[in-house]
């Protein structure tokens, strides 16, 4: 009993809060990154990786360092149902009563993949497809929720696709121009499902990167929400479970979109313009080439 006593006294040790001879110097940030959290948006559980810091101030209240094990706790409220914007902001303000009057600003960093399911263009499949997201926010100094999402989707280039007509068009005149009768409609359909494609665009898979400032009175994340409606803006959504008349179809809606890359960050710009829910937001479009070596990228915003 002596010697379990002896390892074990009543008031631990707490170095954090001792005073350095070099504190001071105040920090910017001071946390954690990387922490593994189940977490559940809209429905949906995420496994997600998170970032948790406060700042350092250098008043006469100041530590050598912050107590991380308390953010890594009060996280844990986060786990407790579906995250929401206010859920955020509490455990941000928890964050800063955690250690009074030695911080006035505290982060925290959500990422993650979101997994959705996604019906088929025209058979009655689907699959599941994961939606890189993430949320960084801020409350102290600046109060403020920021959500990003990732969206894939293909691109063919218009260019392209003019010189492959271009080219169509040359064989058709060099298997028929020399014809003087006229000519019937099923051999030119048939010498158009043998040969009427003599040149194919290129096309990529592209991303979308779409990051906005939530309003203060936004009660959810609606990341399902940007999701729909930049995918409808693009038309070309990579596709999960894909039968041959899904494959036709997705086709026919790669040949009815043709875009740059500036022609894409137009699109979801007009999309998101009129949204109600983002007082701000980012696009950033890549076009991960298959005719050059280097990729085509746009970026457009629209500032508070």
């Amino acid at each position: 009993m002596t010697t379990s006593h002896a390892l074990c006294p009543r008031s631990l040790a707490d170095v954090q809060s001792s005073s350095s001879e070099l504190q001071d110097i105040a920090l910017d940030w001071v946390g954690m990154e990387q922490i593994d959290l189940p977490l559940e948006f809209e429905g949906r559980p995420v496994n997600a990786r998170v970032d948790a810091g406060i700042n350092l101030l250098n008043n006469e209240m100041a530590a050598k360092g912050i107590h991380m094990s308390r953010l890594y706790m009060l996280l844990d409220s986060l786990t407790e149902g579906e995250v929401t914007p206010q859920r955020v902001h509490d455990v941000l303000s928890a964050f800063l009563s955690s250690h009074p009057g030695q911080s006035n600003d505290a982060s925290l960093a959500i990422r993650g993949d979101l997994l959705l399911s996604r019906k088929s263009l025209n058979s009655s499949q689907s699959g599941w497809k994961a939606y890189p997201v993430s949320l960084t926010a801020r409350a102290g100094k600046t109060d403020e929720i920021n959500m990003k999402v990732g969206i894939p989707y293909a691109s063919t280039c218009p260019a392209s696709a003019a010189l492959s007509r271009q080219v169509a068009q040359l064989a058709f005149r060099n298997a028929f121009g020399q014809r003087l009768d006229r000519l019937p409609l099923e051999e030119v359909v048939s010498w158009l499902g043998e040969q009427g494609l003599p040149a194919t665009p290129h096309s990529q898979r592209s991303w979308a990167w779409i990051e906005v400032k939530l309003k203060p009175e936004c009660s959810a994340f609606p990341f399902r929400h940007l999701i729909d409606r930049c995918e409808l803006a693009l038309g070309t959504a990579v596709q999960t479970a894909v039968k041959r008349s899904d494959e036709q179809a997705f086709a026919l809606a790669c040949g009815q979109n043709l875009m740059f890359c500036e022609d894409a960050a137009r699109r979801l710009y007009q999309a998101l313009q009129k949204e109600t829910e983002f007082s701000s937001f980012d696009i950033r479009v890549e076009h991960q080439e298959s005719l050059h070596a280097h990729n085509a990228v746009a970026k457009v915003s629209r500032k508070e």
